[in-house]
């Protein structure tokens, strides 16, 4: 393994439930908008990757609020999540919502045998920074090569381009890379990038179907809580992939 590949929302925080959904729906109200995303509802939407593709998802479904003309459809949809960024950033700065369990640890071992570190996101490039920048801290994000996120690829997760494209700007091959992910979409992506993937479940994924999973955890873990080395996820990349990781196997 030459590049550890990070997801943000799920993997290095669970943003999903107490995060994004709450900011899409103080996004909501704050444009006077009678819509409110239960954290069932907010569920079945993570279905589609990206909060902009996720809000048009939804309001061609449900139809779209009065006096917004269909030429004008787009930029609703820009400006709404515009706010809705805005206020998930505050959400992230008060510190309400902290790193997973073992993503420090990892980053550290990974920095420490000169693993290239990158992270991969359709969620918007300035609360994945922050998200960084904020919860690993400078010494860390400073050792990330690559963060990728938001509209810097055309097609979203589970279209593997933006794996390829870190893949490119991180000089190494596809089998050279392990990715950590927690949820279908980006397994899928992963895998169809060439890339061993980990997931580690979050709060929405748990039950998802990961039977292409290289290996599923519920955590990466610190001590003394079961946990995964550094050295363990190495080995489940080529040439040592015959040797799995002591955890959970492929369908927790």
């Amino acid at each position: 393994m030459k590049a550890l590949i990070f997801d943000c929302d799920g993997v290095l925080v669970d943003t999903e439930r107490d995060g994004h959904r709450v900011a899409f729906n103080r996004a909501f109200s704050q444009q006077g908008l009678k819509v409110e995303w239960s954290v069932e509802l907010y569920g079945d939407l993570l279905a589609i990757s990206g909060g902009k593709e996720r809000m048009r998802h939804y309001f061609e479904r449900r139809g779209w609020p009065s006096g917004v003309v269909e030429e004008g459809r787009d930029a609703f949809i820009r400006e709404l999540h515009a706010r809705k960024t805005d206020l998930f950033m505050r959400i992230i700065d008060s510190g309400e919502l902290p790193l997973r369990s073992g993503v420090a640890r990892i980053v550290d071992e990974a920095i420490g045998a000169g693993v290239q570190l990158a992270v991969c996101s359709t969620s918007n490039e300035r609360s994945v920074n922050l998200i960084v920048e904020k919860l690993l801290g400078p010494h860390r994000t400073a050792n990330f090569s690559e963060i990728l996120a938001g509209d810097i690829v055309q097609h979203k997760k589970p279209d593997p381009e933006i794996y390829n494209l870190a893949r490119e700007r991180l000089g190494v091959s596809a089998q050279d890379c392990v990715v950590v992910e927690d949820n279908r979409n980006g397994l899928l992506a992963a895998k169809a990038a060439g890339m061993t993937c980990l997931v580690t479940t979050s709060a929405y994924s748990a039950e998802e179907d990961f039977s292409e999973a290289d290996h599923v955890v519920a955590e990466l873990g610190d001590p003394p809580d079961a946990m995964l080395t550094l050295s363990e996820i190495v080995c489940l990349s080529p040439p040592c992939s015959g040797r799995k990781a002591n955890g959970t196997g492929n369908n927790q």
